[in-house]
């Protein structure tokens, strides 16, 4: 039984060294998502719990409170891509656009202006930043104080109306330094050798219309 002691004894202090390095990269990782180091020292208190749990069992008839899994930490590796240096082996030959337009009808132009004059106050520090003028400019001014995205537009001050979404495989990305900024169709103008993969429709009112009818 000595022997078995000595074995559970050290299968324990690598429970205890492995939960200290896990804690240290995870202190190192400083917030960061599927840090590497982390990921790492994670699959080895993992695995260093699933042995110790394992020896007592054997030892005791006991077992821990964790409820583990061994993980291959090649397997994990591959699967969660924290391997270093591996090139991707099938790359795909074409370029994938995703083109998109969304309508939207104003039901006051006023209430809209208020709502983007409000967020080019809070991304500025201005003390009088200048008014928003126009419908064009408030659209542009909540898009921009959304880093962009399409749902800084859902906003009760707009109301949507149809709008599409086409994915298209393309041979080359865009080139916006060759098109106008004035320029309307350049951007979104398909080439002769685009394949257009499928589209969908947005109906936003006819989905709202669907649930109503339901809900009688």
């Amino acid at each position: 039984m000595t022997d078995q002691h000595g074995e559970l004894d050290a299968a324990l202090e690598r429970v205890i060294a492995a939960a200290r390095a896990h804690l240290a990269a995870v202190r190192a990782a400083e917030g960061r998502i599927d840090d590497d180091d982390v990921w790492q020292a994670y699959v080895a208190l993992n695995n260093a719990s699933v042995a110790y749990d394992e020896q007592l069992l054997d030892a005791y008839g006991e077992v821990t409170p964790w409820d583990v899994e061994s993980i291959d930490p090649d397997e994990a590796d591959e699967r969660f891509g924290g391997a270093e240096g591996v090139e991707a082996t099938d790359p795909h030959p074409r370029v994938i656009s995703v083109r998109q337009r969304r309508d939207y009808r104003v039901p006051s132009v006023a209430a809209l202006i208020r709502v983007a004059e409000a967020a080019r106050r809070e991304g500025t520090e201005e003390d009088e930043p200048a008014p928003v003028e126009g419908v064009g400019e408030a659209v542009l001014e909540l898009l921009q104080s959304g880093d962009g995205s399409l749902s800084a537009l859902d906003v009760p001050e707009l109301e949507p109306l149809d709008g599409v979404v086409m994915v298209s495989e393309v041979g080359t990305p865009v080139d916006l330094e060759s098109f106008d900024d004035d320029d309307p169709m350049g951007p979104f103008q398909p080439a002769a050798d685009d394949r257009l993969v499928g589209r969908l429709d947005e109906h936003p009112f006819l989905e709202l219309d669907e649930e109503h009818d339901h809900a009688h």
